[in-house]
Protein backbone atom coordinates (compact mmCIF):
# COMPACT_ATOMS: atom_id res chain seq x y z
CA UNK A 1 0.00 0.00 0.00
CA UNK A 2 0.95 3.99 -0.57
CA UNK A 3 0.20 6.77 1.37
CA UNK A 4 0.41 10.31 -0.20
CA UNK A 5 -1.00 13.40 -1.44
CA UNK A 6 -0.83 15.20 -4.51
CA UNK A 7 0.43 18.41 -3.29
CA UNK A 8 3.45 16.46 -2.32
CA UNK A 9 5.80 14.31 -4.18
CA UNK A 10 7.07 11.79 -1.66
CA UNK A 11 5.08 8.46 -0.90
CA UNK A 12 5.05 6.35 2.06
CA UNK A 13 4.96 3.29 1.93
CA UNK A 14 3.61 -0.17 3.22
CA UNK A 15 4.93 -3.62 3.30
CA UNK A 16 1.88 -5.21 6.01
CA UNK A 17 0.35 -4.34 8.70
CA UNK A 18 -0.96 -0.93 7.24
CA UNK A 19 2.64 0.40 8.82
CA UNK A 20 4.00 2.87 6.73
CA UNK A 21 7.77 3.65 6.36
CA UNK A 22 8.50 7.55 5.25
CA UNK A 23 11.86 8.44 2.88
CA UNK A 24 14.43 9.95 4.79
CA UNK A 25 13.11 13.35 3.28
CA UNK A 26 9.72 12.90 4.32
CA UNK A 27 8.69 13.64 8.14
CA UNK A 28 5.32 12.93 9.54
CA UNK A 29 4.44 14.38 12.91
CA UNK A 30 0.77 14.31 14.74
CA UNK A 31 -1.04 17.24 16.12
CA UNK A 32 -3.81 18.17 19.11
CA UNK A 33 -7.14 17.24 17.64
CA UNK A 34 -8.56 19.60 19.59
CA UNK A 35 -6.02 22.29 18.67
CA UNK A 36 -4.27 21.87 15.35
CA UNK A 37 -1.95 24.50 16.16
CA UNK A 38 -0.33 22.17 18.67
CA UNK A 39 1.62 19.13 18.75
CA UNK A 40 0.20 16.03 20.22
CA UNK A 41 1.10 15.00 23.76
CA UNK A 42 0.48 11.22 22.47
CA UNK A 43 1.93 9.62 19.15
CA UNK A 44 -1.47 10.22 18.21
CA UNK A 45 -3.38 12.90 16.83
CA UNK A 46 -4.08 14.35 13.26
CA UNK A 47 -1.30 14.15 10.23
CA UNK A 48 1.19 16.60 8.92
CA UNK A 49 3.47 16.31 6.60
CA UNK A 50 6.65 17.83 5.46
CA UNK A 51 7.97 16.83 2.36
CA UNK A 52 11.74 18.25 1.55
CA UNK A 53 11.47 16.93 -2.23
CA UNK A 54 8.90 19.53 -2.54
CA UNK A 55 11.75 22.25 -3.39
CA UNK A 56 9.79 24.90 -5.54
CA UNK A 57 6.00 24.17 -3.83
CA UNK A 58 4.28 23.49 -0.92
CA UNK A 59 6.59 21.43 1.33
CA UNK A 60 3.94 21.07 3.91
CA UNK A 61 0.09 19.87 4.31
CA UNK A 62 -2.33 19.14 6.99
CA UNK A 63 -4.28 16.46 6.16
CA UNK A 64 -7.32 15.73 7.82
CA UNK A 65 -6.45 12.08 8.45
CA UNK A 66 -5.97 10.81 11.97
CA UNK A 67 -2.65 8.33 12.38
CA UNK A 68 -0.54 7.13 15.61
CA UNK A 69 3.28 7.24 15.15
CA UNK A 70 5.04 4.02 15.41
CA UNK A 71 8.47 4.41 15.19
CA UNK A 72 11.17 7.39 13.95
CA UNK A 73 10.24 7.01 10.06
CA UNK A 74 6.50 5.29 10.67
CA UNK A 75 3.49 5.39 11.31
CA UNK A 76 -0.62 4.10 10.52
CA UNK A 77 -3.69 5.48 9.72
CA UNK A 78 -6.39 5.41 11.31
CA UNK A 79 -8.89 7.08 10.10
CA UNK A 80 -10.22 10.39 8.74
CA UNK A 81 -11.39 13.89 10.77
CA UNK A 82 -15.23 14.15 10.22
CA UNK A 83 -16.45 16.88 7.40
CA UNK A 84 -12.79 16.51 6.06
CA UNK A 85 -12.72 16.94 2.29
CA UNK A 86 -11.07 13.90 0.26
CA UNK A 87 -7.61 14.13 -0.75
CA UNK A 88 -4.65 12.34 -1.05
CA UNK A 89 -4.39 8.44 -2.48
CA UNK A 90 -4.42 5.44 -0.40
CA UNK A 91 -3.64 2.23 -3.22
CA UNK A 92 -4.03 -0.85 -1.24
CA UNK A 93 -2.23 -4.45 -2.90
CA UNK A 94 -4.11 -7.50 -1.79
Amino acid sequence: SEYGMTEILSQAYSKCDGIFETPPWMQVSFYDPYNPLRESKTNTGGVNIIDLANQYSCAFIQTGDIGKQNGKNSFEILGRFDYSDVRGCNLLVY
